[in-house]
């Protein structure tokens, strides 16, 4: 491994490990705040975040996807909440879902925020300050736009779910124990086939990325980045 290489790991390694840990820990927080402990219980209301990585959807997948397609790909350890136990599960559930992509713009404006002070102080693009702030903005923003796709078992299901009648929700919801594959089989795997073809199929572009960068546009935009 260059130096080189192990240089921009490094760099995106941080705003990675603060983002996965402050979205995890906020849904457990919120989770608690409605009336559910599980999370709590499971250690999992914390900003430690070895408590909240997965060793393969946080450090094998991301490994293996970087070194052999050139891309980025993770998930932490999914924070356990019992919906059944918020004290109006129906309705609950959408502020524990929402609490972690807002979490993440949360983070987006801050480091914005700070991006803009360290600027002003005569650091330059190059600084491994600037580069892990400006990191952190896009990472965030594309995290919190990802999330809120409504696919189980993102957030962005539990936004719908209730909104749904009761026999659309339950079967709805119950698809999260493989959403994630069809996830990656649809953003990653199914792109990269078309291509070999010459054929454009771009999902995660018009769906993720490009909302993602709109958000960093404006964030940089009304803190006057």
């Amino acid at each position: 491994m260059n130096l080189e290489l192990l240089n921009n790991i490094l760099l995106l390694a941080i705003p990675v490990i603060i983002a996965i840990t402050f979205h995890e820990a906020a849904h457990g927080y919120v989770a608690l705040h409605f009336g559910d402990s599980t999370a709590k219980d499971a250690g999992r209301v914390t900003l430690n975040p070895l408590k909240h990585v997965d060793p393969f959807g946080t450090i094998l997948l991301p490994a293996m996807l970087y070194f052999t397609a050139g891309f980025l790909f993770g998930y932490a350890k999914p924070v356990p909440v019992k919906f059944g136990q918020l004290r109006n599960p129906r309705w609950d559930m959408i502020w524990v879902a929402i609490a972690g992509p807002a979490m993440n713009i949360a983070l987006a404006i801050v480091s914005a925020i700070i991006l803009r002070i360290v600027l002003t102080q005569g650091l330059t693009e190059e600084s491994p300050v600037v580069q892990v702030l400006v990191s952190s903005v896009q990472l965030n923003a594309i995290l919190a736009v990802f999330n809120m796709l409504p696919v189980p078992p993102l957030d962005g299901s539990k936004v719908v779910a209730p909104f749904l009648p009761i026999s659309l929700a339950r079967p709805y919801l119950a698809l999260e124990g493989f959403g994630m594959i069809v996830l990656l089989l649809l953003i990653f795997v199914a792109p990269m086939l078309a291509q070999r073809s010459g054929i454009d199929f771009d999902v995660m572009g018009p769906l993720v990325l490009d909302p993602a960068q709109a958000v960093v546009r404006t964030i940089l935009s009304v803190v006057g980045t």
